[in-house]
């Protein structure tokens, strides 16, 4: 077993807005979604149903820090692990124990893991940011987007919260196993608010 100081509990907390459900998710983020859903090509139903999802359209929104990400982070910067997804060594060579807390955390209106900033160049705090359901979208976008442009929304839920498209055996591998479900019930909810859809292409 490997234990790293602090890998169980992060550095700082935030206090969560108190607004949350549909309504928040509109008055909050309801215009950024419209516009980046626009500009990336991506649904804006899908959008409204994954921030309701993952938090329920709060803002602030409080972090959701995860301790086994960390140890992976931590063993990927001691050369323990040859990387962790897209992160090496060298990006995080100089992170302290905070800011590996910091990436180790998910972050914004879509929870974020931080560790997805090292993608663009950005800072953490930029996903919880005025720009976060900028920057959120277009790791949408670069992530698995063109499932969401061939309207396969089941595969896209399913790409946020577990890493992989909808199982082919039928058995959700999301903490939640009805997670995929009720956000496919959310875009319907969405959509009746004004909230719309795009053609299936492949951008």
């Amino acid at each position: 077993m490997v234990y790293f100081k602090g890998c169980w509990w992060p550095a700082k907390a935030v206090m969560a807005g108190e607004k949350c459900g549909p309504e928040a998710v509109i008055e909050n983020y309801g215009d950024d979604i419209k516009n980046y859903a626009d500009e990336f090509h991506l649904d804006s139903r899908y959008l409204a149903a994954l921030c309701m999802m993952e938090s329920g359209g709060r803002k602030p929104v409080p972090f959701r820090f995860e301790k086994h990400v960390y140890t992976r982070l931590k063993l990927t910067q001691i050369h323990l692990r040859d990387s962790y997804e897209h992160v090496k060594a060298d990006h995080i060579s100089d992170a302290g124990d905070e800011a590996l807390q910091n990436l180790a955390s998910s972050w914004g209106p879509f929870q974020l893991m931080g560790y997805k900033c090292l993608m663009f160049g950005i800072k953490v705090k930029d996903l919880r940011g005025d720009n976060g359901v900028y920057w959120a979208s277009k790791w949408i976008d670069s992530a698995y987007g063109k499932y969401i442009r061939k309207g396969e929304f089941k595969n896209a839920f399913h790409i946020h919260n577990a890493g992989t498209p909808f199982p082919k055996s039928g058995k959700s591998k999301t903490y939640d196993p009805a997670y995929v479900d009720k956000g496919l019930k959310w875009m319907k909810y969405f959509e009746q608010k004004g909230f719309k859809g795009k053609k299936k292409i492949e951008k």
